[in-house]
Parts: C-alpha cells; sequence; structure tokens
C-alpha cells in the first residue's frame, strides 16, 4: 500500500534537518513566472522538482522520514499517469477524503498534473456530506484515506453515477484499488502524456472546487482558478517576505487540507522549497508533535493559540508566588521591548539587560514549546483576542493575524512584523483592492477572488454583484489602511428594542476564561442577550480540583458551584460592555460542541443556526420566570 511506497522511496531523518536553500535566482524566476500570471498548479509542481532539498517530513512506526522534491514530482507524475491510464480527462472532477498526510498532498499534485479540477472533502464529513460533494462536482474519481472513509463512500455510491473509481490510501474497500494499484495501472503511459496535459491548462481555467465549510446551509462551490492560486501564492510570499525565510523553511501542517488556509500554505511551501512538517493525526499529542518537529512556520486557527495561551498562563497560576510575580515581570519586559522595537526604537541598556534576564527564566520557554526555532505563525479563520497575540509577541513568537476567505483564494489582508497593529487583520494584500459598502460590508476585487459557484448563478450574482466580492464581514479600514473585521452581517443580533448587537464581541471575551470554551450569545427579537456555555475538556477537571469536587464529565455542568464559578466570569465580562451587550441569564452544555455532531466547522467555527436549532429549548428557557 501507499505506507510501503512511502518508506521504500524516504529515508530516515532527524527532526531538526534543514532543507536545501533555493538558488536565489530559481526564487527570482519562480516570482516571475507567478507575478505574470504565466503558470498554473500543475507547471509549479513539476518545476519543483528541477532543486533538491527535503518536500516532506513525516513519522513512520515512530521514526523521521523524508521525500526529496525529485520524489514528490516522480510520484505526482506516476499518479497523474494513473488517472489517465482510467480514462479520466482533463478537467475531470477528482476528490480527495483523508487526514491530513503525505498521501493527500501526493494525490493533490498528481490530480493536479492530470489536468483534472481537485474537489476535497473533509475528512469529518458525514456520508450524507460526502455524497452531496461528490454528486454536485460530479466527480470521477475519489482518494480515500482508510477503511473508514471507504466506508463512507460504499454507503452513498450507488447514490453518485458520476463516481467510476475509488482509490485507497490504506485498508481496502469493494471496488476500490490501492494507490499502488493506480499508479501499476500507468506504468505503459508515456512521460510526455503529462506534461501535455500539464502544458494544455490555461491559468483561467478550473483549478479547484472548494466547498465553504460554512455555518448555515448547505457547502456552496467556490470556483478557484489556476490564476486565482498562483496570485494568491505570489501575494503572500511577497507580503510576508518568506523568501528570506527558504533557507530554514519548515511548515507545520496540521490543518484540513480540505480548506484553502491549509491548501495555499501547502502551495507557497513547495512553490519556495520549503518541508511540508505532518502532524501524527493525534489531537492530544499537537503540541509535542510541534515541539519535536522544530518548524519555522506554524499556521493555524484561533482556538488552536487560545488553548496554549490557557494551558500556559493557567500552568503558572499554580506556581509558588515568587514564580509568578517572575512570569509576570518577565512578559511584561518583553512586551516593552516588543513595543519598542516595532516602533524602531532601541531599547535602553537597562532594558536590554532585564530582557536577557527575562528571556532565560521566562520567555523562552514559551518558544520552547515549540520547538525554539518559530519564526512566522499566523492565525486566521476566525477573530482572536487581542492579550493572546500580545502574549506570544511579548514571548518573542511573531504571531500575526490575517484574514482571508475561500473566495479570496485565502489571500486577504495580513499583518506583518514590519507592519503591525495588534487588534487588526492587517492590510490588504498587493492583489486586492478593498472598501467599505455603505452598510459596513467589506468589499475586496483582484486577481485572487474566485470565479463564482459552481452550478448556482444566483448566489454567485449576490457574492459579485458588480464586479466586488460581497464579503459578508462588517469591518472598518483605518488612515494607515489597517483593517478591522466587526463581526458578520448575518451574525448581528437586533434585540426587541431594535438595537443591533456584534455577538461575536462578547462571545469572543468569554471564550478567554479558562474554563470556557464556547459562548453562543442569543436575543434575536428578545429584550436581552443570554448564551450557552461549554467547559473546556481540558480545564474542566482542573475546576473541579480547585473547587473540590470528584470530576463527572456527566455531572459537573450542572454542579451549583461550578455555576456559581462561571457566573463570576461571566460577572466580570459583562463589565466590560455596555448594558445591552451583557449576557443576562446563561445555560452550560454538559460537553463541548462537536464537528461530528454538525455544530462546528472543520476549523472550529461555531454554525450558530445549527447551535440556535438544537439548543432552542435551552436558550428560550432563558427567558422564562
Amino acid at each position: 500500500m501507499i505506507d510501503g511506497l512511502i518508506t521504500s522511496m524516504a529515508t530516515p531523518t532527524a527532526p531538526a534537518a534543514t532543507p536545501a536553500a533555493v538558488p536565489p535566482a530559481q526564487a527570482e524566476r519562480s516570482a516571475l513566472e507567478l507575478s505574470t500570471g504565466a503558470a498554473t498548479v500543475g507547471a509549479m509542481i513539476l518545476r519543483s522538482g528541477r532543486e533538491d532539498g527535503v518536500a516532506l517530513r513525516y513519522k513512520v512506526a515512530g521514526a523521521w522520514q523524508e521525500i526529496s522534491y525529485p520524489e514528490l514530482v516522480r510520484v505526482a507524475r506516476d499518479i497523474a499517469k494513473g488517472l489517465i491510464a482510467l480514462g479520466i480527462n482533463a478537467g475531470d472532477r477528482v476528490s480527495i477524503l483523508a487526514e491530513t498526510r503525505p498521501e493527500w498532498t501526493l494525490a493533490d499534485a498528481g490530480s493536479f498534473c492530470a489536468g483534472t479540477v481537485v474537489a476535497p472533502i473533509y475528512q469529518t464529513n458525514s456520508p450524507e456530506e460526502c455524497e452531496y460533494v461528490l454528486r454536485h462536482s460530479e466527480a470521477r474519481v475519489v482518494f480515500c484515506e482508510d477503511a473508514a472513509q471507504l466506508a463512507k463512500i460504499a454507503e452513498i455510491r450507488a447514490h453518485c453515477p458520476a463516481l467510476e473509481h475509488v482509490v485507497a490510501f490504506a485498508g481496502e474497500g469493494a471496488g476500490s484499488i490501492s494507490l499502488d494499484e493506480l499508479i501499476d495501472r500507468g506504468r505503459e503511459i508515456a512521460e510526455r502524456r503529462v506534461d501535455e496535459r500539464v502544458a494544455a491548462v490555461a491559468p483561467d481555467d478550473m483549478a479547484s472546487l472548494v466547498y465553504t465549510s460554512g455555518t448555515t446551509g448547505p457547502p456552496k462551490a467556490c470556483i478557484l482558478t489556476h490564476r486565482n492560486f498562483t496570485e494568491a501564492v505570489h501575494t503572500l510570499e511577497e507580503r510576508l517576505d518568506l523568501t528570506q525565510m527558504r533557507s530554514s523553511m519548515e511548515f507545520f501542517l496540521f490543518l484540513p487540507l480540505a480548506h484553502v488556509f491549509a491548501r495555499i500554505t501547502q502551495m507557497f511551501t513547495l512553490d519556495l522549497h520549503g518541508a511540508l512538517i505532518y502532524w501524527q493525526r493525534d489531537p492530544t499529542r499537537l503540541l509535542d508533535d510541534i515541539r519535536e518537529a522544530r518548524p519555522t512556520f506554524f499556521p493555524s486557527v484561533p482556538r488552536v493559540w487560545e488553548k496554549i495561551y490557557t494551558a500556559a498562563t493557567s500552568g503558572v497560576a499554580k506556581q509558588p508566588a515568587l514564580k509568578r510575580t517572575i512570569f509576570t515581570w518577565g512578559l511584561g519586559v518583553g512586551r516593552r521591548t516588543r513595543e519598542l522595537e516595532r516602533a524602531g526604537r532601541t531599547p535602553d541598556r537597562f532594558l536590554q539587560m532585564q530582557h536577557r534576564v527575562a528571556d532565560r527564566l521566562v520567555l523562552s520557554k514559551v518558544r520552547d514549546l515549540f520547538g525554539g526555532r518559530l519564526e512566522l505563525a499566523v492565525t486566521a479563520a476566525a477573530p482572536i483576542a487581542d492579550e493572546v497575540v500580545q502574549f506570544f509577541d511579548a514571548c518573542g513568537i511573531l504571531l500575526v493575524e490575517a484574514w482571508g476567505m475561500t473566495e479570496t483564494c485565502a489571500a486577504g489582508a495580513i499583518n506583518t512584523e514590519r507592519e503591525m497593529k495588534i487588534g487588526t487583520v492587517g492590510r490588504p494584500v498587493s492583489t486586492l483592492e478593498m472598501r467599505i459598502a455603505p452598510d459596513g460590508e467589506l468589499l475586496a476585487r483582484g486577481p485572487n477572488i474566485f470565479a463564482g459557484y459552481f452550478k448556482d448563478e444566483e448566489a454567485t450574482r449576490e457574492a459579485l454583484p458588480d464586479g466586488w466580492l460581497a464579503t459578508g464581514d462588517l469591518a472598518s479600514i483605518d488612515d494607515d489602511g489597517f483593517i478591522t473585521i466587526t463581526g458578520r452581517k448575518k451574525d448581528i443580533i437586533i434585540t426587541s428594542s431594535g438595537k443591533n448587537i456584534t455577538a461575536a464581541n462578547i462571545e469572543n471575551a468569554l471564550r478567554q476564561t479558562r474554563w470556557i470554551s464556547e459562548a453562543v450569545a442569543f436575543g434575536d427579537r428578545r429584550p436581552y442577550l443570554v448564551a450557552l456555555l461549554t467547559l473546556d475538556s481540558d480545564e474542566a477537571p482542573k475546576l473541579a480540583e480547585q473547587l473540590g469536587i470528584p470530576y463527572d464529565a456527566a455531572t459537573f455542568a450542572s454542579d451549583a458551584r461550578v455555576r456559581a464559578e462561571l457566573q463570576g466570569a461571566v460577572d466580570a465580562v459583562n463589565q466590560r460592555f455596555a448594558r445591552i451587550e451583557q449576557i443576562k441569564r446563561f445555560a452550560i452544555l454538559d460537553r463541548e460542541l462537536s464537528q461530528d455532531d454538525g455544530e462546528l466547522t472543520p476549523t472550529l467555527k461555531v454554525k450558530r443556526a445549527i447551535v440556535y436549532d438544537k439548543f432552542a429549548g435551552t436558550f428560550n428557557s432563558l427567558y422564562e420566570g
């Protein structure tokens, strides 16, 4: 199977190994080709094989393995030939249903080299959701990770008339073939067939159908062209000055590759000859994996950063008074130093001396959580609290907030080390024009804006009424061009008194409370706001210990002492908001919201309409009596 294929061509390596640098001439040629729109994704992949260096790094049986760029391109070509041998034509749709893993990247690359259109499916999707994507995209091939994903396809395959072939990375299923078998079928296909397929693709041809992980309704299929991808790749390389990192560029990749944020990260890594490091798919070991892998770049979503922040700060709270004092002092020194440096000023000698001590005692300990080599971290897909960004910034970790959508091919606005305002999502990337509509909605246009929604002309007209993308986000742009997202148009709560309230503001504040993992405000056409709160499963046992309560997950949320603790947290947060924006009553759910139950998107955003509907009785009860 594929594990054997990859293992046979990979070589063991130490986790701290550094990929070879891309010669400046190669990087300049790449940037020029992308900026002129002459490249396609398939051409970019084939071009990457011209240089040596580590492309993929992952673990097999506890040992680090790696795949070089020439090896990656060889396998991509073999997969492309296998697809051609199956009779798959240029422009046909191919789906991938798998966790983030090396085979995902290889299947993606091979599909592009065959001239096909990739329509990814989230690995958490139910059989019915998989059926929707396969039917809607008319996919002829689906790559599946293992027996569990094969079982989903077997359940719905009869309802997918276009689906002809199922290819398994691992495991077996009725009517499926292994990736090794796919490659074997392509042995007689000439190499020039792959080159011809790639050469025949034009920049404005469809490259991928990316199904939005929206919080309401069925997903829409965004048509992303090769130009969309290459322009997004180029503008992010330019905005983040990534070529300056290329001698040690190692990206820790764990976000779902079905999401455009992870996908575009994968693409610019390959374009700049960085190394993609894959996690071991165990959420409880995520931080251990990062520390061992020692990446230089880590993109993630706010919930992950919030949990790391909570773990770091809550651990200190249990330390003796002296250690707590040193920790607080060290953060203060780090914050003052970073503020001066960002303003272009050099700290005085006394502060420099303090910083050396603070770094040794406090700040370096936080950086060591990520392996000590992290140069850049990005948070996107949802709002993040300023104090979380400030904490990591004080510790010497550049955590920049960004904004983008599937419809902008992930590239939208982003902070950088040289141009950063905490609390904003930065300035627009160079390829986008952005402005604010009269009703406060953020509008954007440029070459990385999607080509419309597949099979949905009405939705396309609504999203692109006059050539400007209506993002659905409410925002402001300051005099320096920095963008602040203030909420989603569809998430505005209008109370019975006619007041418009952005629910996200107080929800974000409540999530910064150590014990609360999620907060969902409610109050449309009601006199005041209420909320559904969930307890952080990692922190709840610690709260039980603090309160002297035996921990029982089934009954803990209903304990009066737990409610009293959360009431204090809600009261403290309420003080930061106007009365109309405050939470008057709340309920505590006896479990966390989850993707499996359809309540969270793969990027951990709340599907508000589903939560409102599922817990309607709970919300309504908060207005009784």
